[in-house]
């Protein structure tokens, strides 16, 4: 198997793993909108389900197409990062490695649209008035592996098969 599908499925798969295994475990522990607090002032572990996207978008229970649409649109995704991994060398290594970690998220967040109707989000930051959304740890590989692709896409140059060398 070429590096890059087996480096891109390791992150992917850990990513999942460790995904799932949060949420089962939030949802088993902690009542559905109850937070837990970690660090008063600060961070608070909270059962909340998404049926939208990040941030909120699209949950709303008056939008039953909801979440076919976002099922639909995570299936492409995926579709699209399979193919750029196609496209990718086996030496870009912090392209392979974002893929792998959006992949891993989008797979994740699948797995819950498809079991549940909605995404259980756990992570609850706040400071004074202000808070962030809660999310989860496959939101967490999605904005790293963004990230990744982007400081690639923008700073690093492009590895370049050797002649006669095989991708």
């Amino acid at each position: 198997m070429q590096r890059r599908y087996a480096l891109a499925g390791c992150i992917a798969l850990a990513v999942i793993v460790l995904d799932q295994i949060t949420k089962v475990w939030i949802r088993n522990t902690i009542a559905v909108d109850g937070p837990t607090t970690v660090i008063p002032g600060w961070f608070n572990l909270v059962y909340v389900l998404n049926k939208g996207a990040s941030f909120g978008f699209l949950n709303d229970p008056n939008l039953p197409w909801a979440l076919y649409f976002l099922i639909g649109a995570t299936i492409l995704a995926i579709g699209l990062i399979l193919h750029l991994l196609k496209t990718v060398s086996n030496g870009d290594t912090l392209l392979i490695t974002g893929l792998g970690c959006i992949l891993g998220g989008a797979v994740g967040n699948l797995i819950d649209r498809l079991r549940l109707g909605e995404v259980v989000d756990f992570l609850d930051f706040h400071w004074r008035h202000l808070h962030w959304p809660a999310f989860n740890v496959a939101d967490i590989a999605i904005s790293i592996g963004s990230c990744a692709l982007v400081f690639a896409f923008l700073f690093l140059r492009r590895v370049e098969p050797k002649q006669g060398e095989k991708e």
